[in-house]
């Protein structure tokens, strides 16, 4: 199971590098109202000490979120991953009910509940590794619509058949195919290694 607080933080950070992320942001957040590049640039500030390379660009659809970490592509978004169990972000917006919880956990954790060690979680991770690799279910769907693919393609197929396309020629009834038999067998088709070496010629009977 993932721990509440097992995000690891980058130890240092080149001040060139963090520098240059909070001058080219601002040349990206010309443009926007000012009371967004207020928030915008303390979530660059928190970004950049932090050493994520979240997206200047994503930071405005997080809300409140805390950034915790680089995630699995460098972007500021959450998903519940078994390969990358570590998102850039936590699940949930900060509120005060949250806060309060954050503020007794700096505490000893023998004083807090099973509900609230659950509400801490809930706000880092949406689902638990057990929940992520539960089955779904989801298989029965796509069986389901194969099926119902299928189904359609076999009635469009009778359909066609009987109102599109034109019957069988004479040809194709019994009568017809053996006497076109009879015909290959005295025209001595292919007499080495095809039809009528399989039949016998003196005995009138195939061999």
């Amino acid at each position: 199971t993932r721990c509440i607080e097992t995000v690891i933080f980058r130890e240092s950070y080149l001040t060139s590098e963090s520098s240059e992320k909070i001058n080219n942001s601002q040349m990206a957040l010309r443009g926007i109202s000012v009371s967004m590049q207020r928030q915008l640039f303390k979530q660059l500030l928190k970004t950049a000490q932090s050493g994520s390379v979240a997206s200047v660009h994503t930071l405005d659809k997080i809300g409140n979120r805390e950034i915790v970490g680089h995630g699995w592509n460098g972007t500021a978004c959450y998903a519940d991953r078994t390969d990358y169990p570590m998102p850039a972000i936590r699940f949930r917006e900060v509120n005060n009910e949250i806060k309060a919880l954050r503020e007794k956990e700096k505490q000893d954790w023998k004083k807090l509940s099973h509900e609230e060690i659950k509400a801490l979680y809930r706000a880092s991770f949406c689902q638990t590794f057990a929940e992520i690799q539960a089955p779904t279910g989801e298989w029965k769907q796509h069986l389901g619509m194969g099926l119902i693919f299928t189904s359609l393609a076999i009635w469009i197929a009778i359909l066609m058949n009987l109102f599109v396309y034109d019957e069988l020629p004479v040809t194709f009834d019994e009568e017809h195919q053996k006497a076109q038999l009879r015909r290959m067998i005295d025209l001595e088709v292919n007499p080495v290694t095809g039809l009528t070496s399989k039949w016998d010629h003196e005995n009138k009977k195939w061999k």
